[in-house]
């Protein structure tokens, strides 16, 4: 079941303060270093964090003025963006995270009602209601907070939403159950095991990647 609106809104914010949290103890040298993704570095993923509020924030502009705006304005814009994060400094890709996650949840907090229940596109082609993009932005910065490898895991994310992301992580990869090495492990081993991120299961099989 997907969660409430005040609930994807709440971990919305706390996903984005764990990941501006985990950023700030980089210095600038440490976005040219790797993150825990394959052939991204630390700097993509802040690129991707940015372009994806950038992103959604397409989709809030279709919820609330009716005219179709998608994702990404092309298959190569999302590829772009994330791109930028090796040719932009640490400084001007921080400001743009900034502004772009600020102008998403200004635009945000301007949803009517009637419009949040406006139907958009995501970037896989599924028609959803508005009320479900807080959720899609909650999934980005709490997960890619991990991938930028400053020691958090997601041993560090609310129950709730843990327990949110294992049920639809599940039903994207066709699972109507764990399997046995899995069933009663710990949600957080769960759930980045679910992830493709590392995890402590044991002998848990290989899921290729997610998100």
């Amino acid at each position: 079941m997907m969660p409430t609106l005040a609930e994807s809104r709440k971990w919305m914010a706390q996903g984005t303060a764990l990941f501006f949290d985990a950023l700030a103890t980089l210095s600038d040298d440490d976005y040219a270093g790797p993150s825990l993704l394959p052939d991204w570095a630390r700097g993509n993923v802040v690129a991707h964090i940015a372009a994806n509020a950038d992103a959604i924030g397409n989709l809030i502009t279709w919820a609330s003025t009716g005219v179709e705006t998608p994702m990404y304005a092309s298959a190569d814009d999302r590829a772009q963006g994330i791109a930028k994060g090796t040719s932009l400094s640490p400084a001007d890709l921080r400001a743009w995270l900034t502004s772009s996650n600020d102008q998403l949840v200004q635009a945000m907090g301007r949803l009517t009602d009637e419009q949040w229940l406006h139907e958009v596109k995501t970037v896989q082609g599924r028609f959803v209601p508005a009320t479900e993009t807080p959720w899609m932005r909650a999934r980005e910065t709490f997960v890619h907070s991990v991938d930028l490898g400053t020691g958090l895991s997601f041993a560090d994310f609310p129950a709730g939403f843990l327990d949110a992301l294992i049920e639809e992580i599940c039903a994207k990869r066709g699972m109507a159950a764990l399997p046995s090495q899995v069933a009663g492990a710990p949600a957080a081993d769960v759930a980045a095991w679910l992830a493709g991120r590392p995890h402590g299961l044991v002998d848990a099989p290989e899921l290729g990647p997610w998100l």
